[in-house]
């Protein structure tokens, strides 16, 4: 895949096009914890990895999740992956949270659904918009001689900045709902605390 030269506040980066945004703001994991440490109050930070990544795998302790795709738990085989439906209720989730002129740190799992979450956000009017490049997990090692070779250890806010596994509801309005009797999970989401169902999978 191509590669384009990007800027970040204290460096210069070669990253996948997939990566690009068209308020062409861009910074690093631990560049975006130095400048939340700086500012927490003024800073705000997205995290828009589905909900299973963020309880799972961990997540920035100040990230607010707001997922831009859900999972549907059906195995697309020619993607070799779970495919997953858009969160069509995106924008207003995050507009709920968030002002247009609020400077926010975008991440996902590595810098792809982060930077369609930045480009969405633009088209909706939001001008202050980072994507973290590296995300949550980072990039993967290209090391064969190494027992990390194709695991995401070489940067990301994983592997450079403090993580948590705590929740806190303040910041991940998801809630969980299982029926054991028609086997079936069903999402909502807490918007000024009022339950918006989103989905529903069997």
């Amino acid at each position: 895949m191509n590669t384009v030269e990007i800027s970040t506040p204290h460096s210069t980066h070669q990253v996948l096009e997939e990566k690009l945004t068209s308020l062409n703001l861009y910074i690093t994991a631990r560049e975006a914890y130095e400048m939340w440490q700086a500012d927490p109050e003024r800073i705000k930070v997205l995290d828009v990895r589905t909900f299973e990544e963020y309880v799972l795998i961990g997540h920035a302790e100040m990230a607010a999740n707001i997922p831009l795709a859900f999972p549907t738990y059906n195995w697309d085989a020619n993607k070799g992956n779970y495919s997953v439906v858009a969160n069509k209720d995106f924008i207003a989730h995050v507009t709920a949270r968030f002002k247009p002129d609020d400077t926010i740190l975008v991440m996902c799992r590595s810098g792809g659904r982060s930077a369609m979450a930045v480009n969405a956000l633009a088209k909706a009017g939001f001008t202050k918009v980072y994507n973290i490049i590296d995300g949550f997990e980072g990039d993967k090692v290209e090391d064969p001689e190494s027992v990390h070779h194709g695991k995401r250890m070489r940067n990301g806010w994983k592997n450079s900045a403090p993580w948590t596994y705590r929740l806190d509801p303040n910041w991940s309005g998801f809630h969980l709902r299982w029926n054991w009797r028609h086997s079936e999970i069903r999402w909502t989401y807490e918007v000024n605390r009022e339950r918006v169902w989103l989905s529903k999978r069997q």
